[in-house]
This record gives structure tokens, sequence and C-alpha cells, in this order.
């Protein structure tokens, strides 16, 4: 496997660890007959801020999966991976690692930071592949 793609499957399993870490606090702070529910409603109780925060994290991981994942794909399938790529990628991976505790600890403007450098190693990924 490449590094690419290895990076691609642990940055899928920081997607599950990052659920669990949103779902544990989230089920005890609104109970799980709202959490099993279809939630046609809003909770009557609200979610802490940390919580909150853990919750955006999780869906912020999905927008930055796709992208990176598009990266992967089309580095992989063009056969354009190169040491320049793979590192990109691991920066990529550092700092989602980073953001979820940034985030969920409400540091300002460290989180946006983290975000904009795991965005940057993504864009430039995507030029590697078309230059």
């Amino acid at each position: 496997m490449t590094p690419e793609l290895t990076v691609l499957t642990l940055a899928a399993l920081l997607q599950v660890v990052t659920f669990v870490a949103y779902a544990i606090p989230a089920n005890r702070e609104v109970g799980p007959g709202y959490t099993m529910s279809a939630r046609d409603r809003e909770p009557s109780k609200s979610l802490s801020d940390r919580t909150a925060r853990l919750g955006r994290a999780f869906n912020n991981m999905f927008e930055a999966l796709a992208l990176f994942a598009v990266a992967v794909v089309v580095l992989q399938m063009s056969g354009q991976n190169t040491t320049y790529t793979a590192i990109l990628a691991w920066i990529f991976l550092a700092a989602r690692v980073a953001y979820v505790p940034a985030y969920a600890l409400g540091l300002r403007p460290g989180r946006s930071l983290i975000w904009a450098v795991g965005l940057s190693a993504t864009v430039l990924m995507l030029l590697a592949a078309l230059f």
C-alpha cells in the first residue's frame, strides 16, 4: 500500500475515533432516549460547548476527508505518488489529529491555523497531481 493510501485509511479511522469522542458525551448529556430516536425534534437539553465542538469537528472531518480522498485517488490512479505527496499526506493527517483536540478545547486561532495546514497539504497534493 502506498503511503497516501495508508494515510487515507488512518484518516478514516481517525473519523471513527472522533465520532466516539463525540458520541459518548453526547449520549450522557441528552440521553439515549433522544440519541436512539428518529431525532425529528431538537433535543430538550442542549450539548455542552465542548461536546458541540466535538460534533462540529466530526462533521468538518467529513469535508476534509472527501477532498483528501480525491487527492489520494487521483495520485494513486495516475501513478504520480512521490515522496513529496507522501509527506503532504502525513502533514494532512498530523493536522487532522491536532485539529480535533484544538477544536474541542476551543483554541483560537490555533484551530483555524491547524485546519489551514491540513487544507494546504491537500491542495498541494491536488496540484502535484496536475503538474
